[in-house]
């Protein structure tokens, strides 16, 4: 009978490719668990959110989220053009603050 104390019996065995496959499925579940709850649309969030893409640019849009509702706001490239009226007015002091004055 012949011991075989150097020899390493564990590299022939299948079940550690599996347990390795396993582990790395479980680090992809994980980074794409993190992915969605960072995602500022997530469903799961409870506060309101906007999103705006393309800022400042003719086309673009805003995405509004308030509860469980989510309006999609697209701008014409219009300056002045839309639904709405005039609010109040705003002013820039001389330190940079700016005032609204409501109407």
């Amino acid at each position: 009978m012949k011991l075989d104390i150097l020899g390493d019996s564990d590299e022939d065995d299948p079940i550690l490719s599996v347990v390795n496959i396993i582990d790395v499925f479980l680090v992809v579940i994980a980074v794409l668990l993190v992915a969605v709850v960072e995602n500022p649309l997530n469903p799961f969030a409870t506060q309101d959110v906007v999103v705006i893409r393309n800022a400042g640019k003719p086309d673009m849009d805003m995405l509004v989220r308030q509860g469980n509702e989510l309006k999609h706001y697209q701008s014409s490239g219009q300056i002045g053009e839309g639904q709405g009226m005039k609010a109040g007015v705003a002013y820039r002091m001389k330190d940079g603050s700016m005032v609204y004055v409501p109407e």
